[in-house]
């Protein structure tokens, strides 16, 4: 199992989020992304719908039978087996996946790292982080 690490930094998380939904629904996969925060979710919500028409993501909210589910738990009631923790707080459920992403900025990199020291040593975790640098390029730093 894969868990990516993506500190945000540059870019909002709207696109960022856009960006990675694609292409796991582009390879026949769902996501379920978990908001903690009902605002966050609508924000989401919002951006997804707001996207250009040739880049529509078909979603929904929880309970939605949608390719990409946004939820405030780790429960996939769309059979996803990839998740994206946007709300930078990690929640070990998300080991019960095939891959994780999780969101995280400067005011939770603490608990990013606290998540990060947990997981590393385990056999069936693959951790990466990835860290954007000034001209919005992804580079994977560990």
């Amino acid at each position: 199992m894969q868990v990516d690490f993506y500190h945000l930094g540059r870019d909002p998380l709207p696109p960022i989020l856009a960006s990675i939904a694609t292409r796991v629904l582009a390879g026949g996969g769902r996501l379920l992304v978990v908001a903690g925060e009902e605002e966050q979710a609508d924000t989401i919500d919002r951006a997804l719908w707001e996207g250009s028409a040739d880049s529509f993501l078909p979603h929904g909210r929880e309970g939605a039978d949608q390719p990409l589910l946004i939820a405030a738990n780790c429960e996939a009631a769309n059979g996803a087996r990839h998740i994206a923790l946007i709300d930078g707080i990690w929640r070990d459920e998300a080991l019960d996946f095939d891959r994780a992403f999780h969101f995280f900025d400067d005011e939770s990199i603490d608990a990013a790292r606290t998540a990060w020291r947990a997981i590393k040593g385990r056999e069936d975790v693959e951790p990466r982080y990835w860290k954007q640098d000034e001209d919005g390029r992804w580079a994977q730093m560990a």
